[in-house]
């Protein structure tokens, strides 16, 4: 999924003239990309002068962070805090919890490819 990195849009709105979807707003910092509009068309990304339209990839470091943080945050819980045993339990749920999305993920990707007849 795009999306625009703010400090780097000049909300310039070419992006919004370009997108074929009219997922795109400039909001009062910068131009936006509606999800639920947006095709994965791409030409955003190609007519942005400012390259501020950036792709999902990049935001996986930020995520994985924020994932660890929620983790922690967790086993810092008094309910947990003071018991071992919990936490490990604990851990067992959210690798199952985060491994949910990885077999979703991939099972998609299975499907997606036979959609390749197109």
């Amino acid at each position: 999924m795009p999306w625009v990195k703010k400090e780097t849009c000049n909300s310039c709105g070419v992006c919004v003239e370009s997108c074929v979807a009219g997922a795109i707003q400039i909001d009062e910092e910068a131009a936006f990309i509606n999800d639920t509009m947006c095709i994965r068309c791409g030409v955003c990304h190609e007519v942005c002068p400012s390259e501020a339209v950036r792709h999902d990839g990049e935001l996986i470091p930020f995520e994985v962070k924020d994932n660890i943080s929620w983790v922690k945050k967790l086993l810092e819980n008094d309910y947990y805090s003071s018991d071992p045993e919990m936490q490990k339990a604990l851990l067992g749920r959210l690798e199952r919890y985060f491994n949910k999305s990885r077999v979703v993920a991939e099972k998609t990707i299975e499907q997606i490819r036979s959609f390749e007849q197109y």
